[in-house]
């Protein structure tokens, strides 16, 4: 991340966006918090001595998952598929996610862990070749056509992955293994080599190449929108030919540990050296100003949201209410157990710790935007809001929403969970508790709030925009 900052263009909304995600790490470093408010769905990777008890280790993972949920270290993401409870300790059946493999090595445990969010869990694709790709033709069943496969899975990620993002990659192997073995090679450091010299070869290929769609940072437009480009290959069947792509955000949770076998202590860690000082990724403090944003106080009118276009920054104070899926469902055929009338939805299923009689807000970074699309234009139109945060942009029908009801959307930095934490002042009431933590709508006071219009009152959209210029330069790069 330190690279691309130095990469893209200073001034622009996606250096911007870059110096607020600098900030962001720093701040998680800082305080040994959550990096990004969702903490995604936990997934580790164990290697034992042959007869090691691997039940036992299995529970004490469980353990271990449930106690840091309580901690407030892991938000609670474990939902019931069926009825949509959620189960308070990040525990249930398949979570947390957990692979075991034997190796002949009496002495030690590998216990390797990654932690990926919905919003990229939601960018990863899979392709069956052969296949038409829009603005790259055909894919072949070839390693050509395995690069127009990746170039395309990131070309659609756009902001909605929390770009600039990285990405594992199975060719071959069948729908579950190549998925599997695509999220495994985003375990490999992002400076490796891979040792077949063809993958080596298309590796360097696609981050010579992606980087020209222009999609940049959140989608904002920009000369970095990939940081890590890492393929594996498995043996399939003459008749399959998959290509898994597991895409990740710049937010690249992994840690590793090797333990004793015996006795369980931690013999060294991977991915970090405890001898190495924490080196700072910013030079400042706060959202970096240009004199020219636009100060936003609770109620807005529609006069102030008509006045916006796409591009300005806006810093908002005041009453904002987050609202989620749930949130969204339960509007469309329920009354909004506040008054929304000139506010503020704001798309983010923060982690909170009880204090007192009240909360407190540690990690609050905008969700992924595009599944309130049924709902939003609807729920705008319902209740009269004015302004919905989030991130990745929506689409067409809240565009035309955002227009007939004189309302605007702004993009926050994703993952940006801890800098956007110290925005909010106080956490002021709950509604909808029944929903589960991230679900519920919380009614928070936030001061100086900082976003980017990418959706107009107007009918302009900068996602649109971004999409259809990328989307030449994906067939420029293609052909």
């Amino acid at each position: 991340m330190k690279v691309a900052m130095a990469q893209e263009q200073a001034g622009t909304q996606s250096s911007q966006a870059l110096t607020v995600i600098a900030q962001n790490i720093d701040l998680a470093a800082d305080c040994e918090g959550a990096i990004c408010q969702d903490t995604g769905m936990p997934t580790f990777e164990v290697k034992t001595p042959v007869g090691l008890n691997q039940i036992v280790l299995k529970k004490q993972i469980r353990d271990a998952v449930a106690e840091a949920t309580k901690r407030g270290k892991l938000r609670p993401n474990s939902v019931d598929s069926l009825t949509g409870d959620n189960s308070g300790d990040n525990l249930g059946p398949g979570t947390p996610i957990i692979h075991f493999e034997q190796w002949e090595n009496d002495d030690e445990i590998e216990v390797k862990l990654i932690l990926k969010g919905g919003g990229c869990e939601n960018m990863n694709a899979q392709y069956s070749l052969p296949t038409e790709l829009a603005g790259l033709g055909r894919a072949d069943r070839s390693i050509e056509g395995v690069r127009k496969c990746i170039l395309h899975a990131v070309w659609y990620a756009q902001g909605k992955g929390c770009a600039p993002g990285a990405i594992g990659v199975c060719v071959g192997g069948d729908r579950t293994s190549g998925y599997v073995h695509a999220k495994e090679q985003l375990f490999r450091t992002l400076d490796d080599v891979n040792p077949d010299p063809r993958l080596a070869e298309l590796e360097a290929s696609i981050m010579g190449e992606v980087n020209k769609l222009g999609i940049g940072a959140m989608g904002f437009g920009g000369r970095v929108s990939l940081i890590g480009c890492k393929v594996g290959a498995l043996n399939r069947l003459p008749a399959s030919f998959f290509v898994s792509v597991a895409y990740d955000c710049w937010a690249y949770r992994r840690l590793g540990v090797v333990l004793d076998a015996k006795s369980g202590e931690i013999k060294r860690w991977l991915y970090r050296d405890a001898a190495s000082p924490v080196v700072h990724m910013a030079d400042q403090s706060g959202f970096p100003r240009t004199g020219r944003e636009v100060a936003l106080r609770t109620p807005i009118t529609e006069e102030q949201v008509r006045s916006l276009k796409v591009g300005d920054v806006v810093l908002l104070s005041g009453r904002a209410y987050t609202g989620r899926d749930a949130v969204h469902h339960h509007l469309m055929s329920h009354d909004a157990p506040v008054d929304l009338r000139g506010g503020v939805i704001y798309h983010c299923g923060p982690v909170v710790a009880k204090e007192g009689s009240g909360w407190r807000v540690t990690a609050a970074g905008p969700t992924t935007s595009i599944r309130e699309e049924p709902y939003q234009a609807d729920v705008i139109a319902r209740n009269g809001v004015r302004v919905v945060i989030g991130k990745g942009g929506m689409g067409a029908k809240t565009l035309a929403g955002l227009k007939k009801s004189g309302a605007v959307y702004l993009n926050a930095i994703g993952g940006a969970a801890q800098f956007y934490a110290r925005t909010i002042k106080s956490v002021d009431g709950v509604s909808l508790m029944e929903f589960g933590t991230p679900e519920a709508m919380w009614h928070l006071t936030v001061e100086e709030f900082p976003a980017i219009v990418t959706m107009d009152a107007h009918g302009n959209s900068l996602h649109k925009d971004v999409e259809q210029e990328s989307a030449q330069a994906l067939t420029a790069i293609g052909s």
